[in-house]
């Protein structure tokens, strides 16, 4: 399962993988079309030279009977003398009641066994040809036919060989097939591999250059693409552009609602102030509660639209230092002391006003709660499952904690566990909100001090 996965995600793998399977069903064909080819032509030449020896051996039985002998001359092959050595001829009379035999040296005192008496059909010319077991037990290719010698008698004249040497032979051809196929097939198998490779180059170029822009090292994508992939970058190149345009209108018309909306409502406070009465605090009241809301969402709208950017990209140890910085005077009175542990190479994947706000609000929360410490930590953490790198930040404080029951109702918009402590209720809120836009979270969990830990997963490298 795990295998078929791997295959479907990889482009590169699908390719080698076919390329290799094709390459490996053409070279499987091959051998086995050169092995029956081979076999073919070494059974034919095997019989061509069993055909001459026995015309040979004819030729020579019918002027022996002319001159009076009933043998064969010399064949010119010393295989025919040497004992056991699988090549073998044979002559019996057929005319006489006592079946006299001649045979070579090499059968010593055996007998070949007759084509006829194991049911095998005459061909042309009246021969016979066929397998058959030896006197030795090996497997023997028999040839033989029966001449009419005239006065001097009719024979059976027999020429037979060892088929392992032929055998072997073709054993031998396959392989050397079979090395010269599998050094072809590992040639094959490295030009398929460098084929894929240069041939998707492009596309690992085109990643990269995508790769930049999310980190904000470029803002569009250059270079030169085959044709088959230019379109796709220009294409690219042209969605980036409008995404920037929406954001940026987006910004604007944030910005213009909060000064439309912000406006009248400091105009109302201003009256309802000029006149104290019941209805002026209830309209100074509710006046509070709109701006926390509509500054609430246009937070919000903000932190959707910065989420969505591509190409911003935030250096954080310059941030929390002055984060760092700034609280330790705003708490200094009150004892807490801030330090922080931030690798000087990370990068957030957002704006700088955002990440500012997220950590900024959970430096707040921790300086109010905080005895005497609080420490921030970020560093990278594993990726999101979609092959994104991402960053952990950790801010730990002394205080007295949260119950785990309320540590959800404590990133609820407005909700305060302690109207005795400052603020709106809404810091926990946007930070959880702001995170998610960038496709992060923050969770609230005990910490090692000994309060509450804030642990806010970012987008980063």
């Amino acid at each position: 399962m795990r295998l078929s996965r791997f295959i479907s995600r990889s482009i590169a793998t699908r390719l080698f993988l076919t390329a290799a399977a094709l390459s490996s069903v053409v070279l499987l064909v091959a051998s086995v079309f050169f092995t029956a080819y081979y076999r073919q032509e070494a059974d034919e030449i095997f019989e061509r030279r069993l055909d001459v020896y026995l015309r040979a051996i004819v030729a020579d039985v019918s002027e022996s009977g002319q001159e009076g002998r009933t043998g064969p001359g010399q064949l010119g092959d010393p295989q025919f003398e040497l004992p056991g050595s699988g090549w073998y001829w044979q002559i019996t009379r057929m005319d006489d009641s006592a079946h006299e035999i001649k045979t070579s040296r090499s059968l010593f005192a055996e007998r070949l066994p007759k084509l006829s008496d194991l049911g095998v059909q005459a061909g042309v010319g009246g021969s016979r040809r066929g397998d058959a077991k030896g006197p030795d037990g090996r497997r023997l290719r028999i040839v033989e036919r029966v001449i009419d010698a005239g006065d001097t008698g009719i024979y059976l004249v027999q020429v037979a060989a060892a088929t392992e040497e032929m055998e072997e032979q073709i054993a031998r051809f396959q392989f050397e097939l079979i090395v010269a196929f599998a050094a072809l097939a590992i040639a094959l198998a490295g030009v398929a591999a460098f084929q894929v490779r240069f041939g998707l180059r492009p596309l690992r170029l085109l990643q990269r250059e995508l790769v930049s822009i999310r980190r904000g090292e470029r803002d569009r994508i250059t270079g030169a693409y085959p044709d088959e992939v230019a379109p796709l970058a220009v294409e690219l190149n042209l969605l980036i552009g409008a995404n920037r345009d929406i954001l940026e209108r987006a910004r604007t018309q944030v910005g213009n609602l909060a000064h439309a909306l912000k406006t009248p409502l400091s105009v109302m406070v201003n009256e309802a102030d000029a006149a104290p009465s019941p209805l002026a605090e209830k309209v100074n009241e509710q006046a509070r509660i709109m701006r926390d809301q509509i500054s609430f969402y246009l937070d919000r709208a903000r932190a959707a639209a910065r989420g969505g950017a591509l190409g911003a990209a935030t250096p954080l140890a310059p941030c929390t230092e002055a984060l760092l910085r700034t609280f330790t005077k705003i708490y200094g009175e009150k004892g807490v002391a801030f330090s922080g542990n931030v690798g000087a190479e990370l990068k957030f994947l957002g704006e700088r006003q955002d990440l500012e706000e997220m950590i900024g609000n959970l430096l707040d929360n921790a300086g109010k709660w905080a005895k005497s410490h609080v420490a921030l930590s970020i560093a990278p953490d594993a990726d999101d499952g979609a092959g994104r790198s991402a960053l952990l930040v950790t801010i730990d404080d002394d205080g007295p904690g949260l119950a785990p029951h309320l540590r959800a109702q404590a990133t609820e918009r407005g909700r305060r566990l302690d109207e005795t402590k400052p603020g709106s209720g809404l810091g926990l809120s946007i930070v959880a909100d702001l995170a998610a836009a960038y496709g992060g979270a923050l969770e609230l969990d005990d910490s090692p001090a000994g309060g509450l830990r804030a642990k806010l997963r970012l987008p980063g490298f």
